[in-house]
């Protein structure tokens, strides 16, 4: 966009979008355009190449301005693009209208981009942009819409003119490089760790002060490194970390000798290898690795039943194994696990009353017990009163500590499950919409984490579910569209890691179902189904019998997922 004009920009908002139009700006001038794209875009004049270049909002550039109209006249003579941030307030203002009139004026045949933020568009538009010469709406930031971060690319492609499919995939590229950079600073930090652990290994003859270095080093790996890994979703990396971790603790077979730290140590790293089975659906090699971590918690407990970190750590416990038996369908055993778990997060209220980490547990336990007596329809009623416990307490958790609202949401998750198998449609739908509220600022604070996006995704499909329930398929394939290519962008190089390949088939199975449903053709989508349930196949015959049955349940008449 050839100009000598100072601004990129200028927005065009009513008051009560503010927030977002603040939000916008700072996004639009920090936002670096992708190296190789950026040589494409004049620069404006002073900026610097790649970026998009000063933006102007009046409100804030204008507060030491005499004379409002004039300003305003001056600043979208030496703008290049208008954004109207679209709202039935926006559509309802003067000012916006005017603005919208002066820069047609002013600048005719220049872009003029709009950013649809609450409403439908034929509320939302101010009357100027409804005849059509500004053309379609460049970017939904709705939810039900682009959602944030492929609106925001559009809007940057509309001022730098550059092709949207072109800065989507050099943005997810970008994101790729990111996670990468991450992943290959975190393998030299293990190998560096490798080293130093087997040097203390060999010196068995400075066994204690190895011994103390070497669980530093085991903290590390399980804290620090392991956090990142989470969140990059590599999971051979990850299981690495876990196993050198393992190697160090596990030719210990007497306990009663061992430190209060050492076990405390012991029980994570267990917990840790044994996540990492169930998320693999390994189901036997998890239980095994949750049965030590029991023996050794147990220990813990026997020897401080009052210390709540010992109680917290059992707690873990009895949590995993309860998890491994629902995964196995074994009821019972999983029943017997979460009530012991609820049961620790209760002694561990009593041991420190109050503290965020009781509530908590206390709403984790709960949230596992409706899960529970939901499943199969056991015990609705139940199912839906543990679920509110669940929130109640993990609200007063959050309303208390600084800590991130995924927990919280994934309960919200569960509470829509439960209605929606109660056939509270509506009630579901609305649980599902405080759901991904939650996450949405987590994605927009970390974009490429996997973890977030795989809790983004089952929202998703679980608010399309509901969508086709209520008869109304159409907006369920909107919304799965919009997942799957949320999805191509984070997931790409997580092959590896089963539930993501779960849940990109699970969301292109219901995006079959809504297609179908709403006349239309679903052959394409059909056959990347059955490469996905291929792909399942790659991680044992139980994930292979897994991905036939979602095929079977979903396709015939749908679940709540």
């Amino acid at each position: 966009m050839a100009s000598g004009r100072p601004f990129r920009a200028f927005v065009s908002y009513s008051h009560a979008d503010a927030a977002f139009a603040s939000w916008l700006q700072r996004k639009l001038e920090a936002y670096r355009l992708p190296r190789r794209l950026a040589g494409e875009v004049e620069p404006i004049s002073g900026q610097a190449p790649g970026r998009i270049g000063p933006v102007f909002r009046d409100r804030p550039d204008l507060s030491a301005a005499g004379d409002l109209t004039t300003a305003v006249r001056e600043a979208i003579a030496l703008s290049s693009a208008l954004v109207v941030v679209a709202s039935p307030d926006a559509a309802a203002s003067q000012w916006v209208a005017r603005e919208i009139d002066l820069f047609r004026d002013l600048h005719p045949g220049a872009p003029v981009l709009v950013a649809l933020v609450r409403g439908e568009p034929d509320e939302a538009l101010p009357e100027a942009l409804r005849a059509g010469e500004a053309g379609p709406l460049a970017a939904d930031f709705r939810r039900q819409g682009d959602g944030r971060r492929l609106a925001f690319l559009k809007i940057v492609a509309g001022l730098a003119g550059l092709p949207l499919d072109a800065l989507v995939q050099r943005d997810a590229q970008r994101q790729v490089r990111r996670v990468m950079t991450v992943t290959l600073g975190t393998a030299i930090l293990l190998v560096i760790m490798v080293l130093l652990l087997a040097a203390a290994l060999r010196a068995r003859s400075e066994a204690e002060r190895r011994r103390v270095t070497a669980d530093e080093m085991i903290g590390k790996l399980l804290t620090e490194v392991r956090g990142e890994l989470e969140g990059t979703g590599n999971v051979k990396l990850m299981m690495a970390v876990n196993q050198l971790a393992m190697d160090y603790y596990g030719k210990q077979g007497d306990l009663r000798g061992m430190a209060d730290a050492s076990l405390a140590q012991r029980a994570r790293v267990l917990h840790a290898l044994g996540q990492d089975d169930e998320k693999q659906s390994r189901y036997d090699s998890a239980l095994a690795r949750f049965r030590e971590a029991h023996r050794t918690t147990a220990a813990m407990l026997a020897k401080s039943p009052d210390d709540p970190n010992a109680i917290f750590a059992h707690a873990q416990s009895e949590f995993y194994l309860g998890l491994v038996a629902k995964r196995r369908k074994d009821r019972a055993a999983a029943a017997r696990h979460w009530q012991g778990y609820l049961r620790q997060a209760q002694a561990l209220a009593k041991a420190e009353p109050g503290s965020v980490r009781s509530l908590l547990e206390q709403g984790y336990a709960n949230g596992n017990l409706c899960d529970l007596n939901r499943e199969d329809g056991y015990d609705l009623k139940t199912a839906e009163r543990q679920c509110r416990a669940a929130i109640e307490l993990e609200q007063a958790a959050l309303a208390k500590s600084s800590e991130l609202p995924l927990a919280l949401a994934n309960r919200h998750g569960a509470m829509a499950l439960t209605q929606f198998a109660l056939k509270r449609y509506d009630e579901a739908l609305a649980s599902r919409r405080q759901e991904a509220a939650l996450l949405d600022p987590l994605i927009a604070i970390d974009p490429g984490n996997v973890e977030y996006a795989l809790r983004r995704s089952w929202s998703d499909i679980g608010t399309a579910s509901i969508l086709i329930a209520l008869g109304r398929p159409a907006e369920a394939a909107a919304l799965l569209r919009l997942s799957v290519a949320r999805q191509r962008a984070v997931f790409a190089d997580n092959s590896d890691d089963a539930r993501v390949v779960e849940t990109r088939l699970r969301t292109h199975l219901y995006l079959v179902r809504a297609l179908r449903g709403s006349g239309r053709d679903s052959a394409p989508e059909l056959a990347e189904t059955r490469r996905l349930e291929s792909a399942m196949a790659d991680f044992g015959a139980e994930a292979a019998a897994k991905a036939k049955s979602m095929r079977a349940k979903i396709l015939s008449q749908g679940d709540a997922t």
